[in-house]
């Protein structure tokens, strides 16, 4: 039972990241200028990018690997509604990523500022679906 406790830690770090996004990180880039706001964005994606990703993956591996040893369907349930952030970034918000990367930071304006705010929207499906999985493998922990 080990990897059923395992998915339920690295949802619930994932779903603590996302809404450490939603209501930390980016309430504070608010207050900046919209050129401020986009320099500060790029590094920040590219590194919540790369640890939401490997959480993503890690806990749907380890909620599958649950599933396998004691075939309840909650493990699987969880598994799917966290790997679910992977499409839905990458067709989602893939677009707005890529928009706000290519967006040359002497040129930001309520543009960029408004795709921002978008893509802080869309992030938090990201979030509800972290937490959506968390809720699902503790399910799965208690029966």
């Amino acid at each position: 039972m080990i990897a059923g406790h395992l998915a339920l830690i690295v949802a619930a770090v994932f779903s603590g990241a996302a809404v450490y996004i939603n209501l930390a990180e980016h309430p504070a880039r608010r207050g900046l200028d919209d050129r401020s706001m986009l320099i500060q964005w790029k590094p920040a994606y590219k590194s919540g990018f790369a640890m939401q990703a490997s959480l993503a993956v890690a806990g749907f591996l380890l909620g599958l690997l649950a599933w396998w040893q004691t075939g309840g369907w909650l493990w699987l349930a969880g598994a799917l509604v966290l790997i679910a952030n992977w499409p839905f970034t990458l067709l989602v918000m893939l677009p707005v990523n890529n928009r706000l990367m290519a967006t040359n930071p002497a040129s930001a304006g309520p543009d960029s500022r408004e795709l921002l705010e978008r893509w802080a929207r869309l992030h938090a499906v990201r979030t509800a679906l972290g937490f959506a999985a968390t809720l699902l493998f503790l399910a799965a922990s208690l029966r």
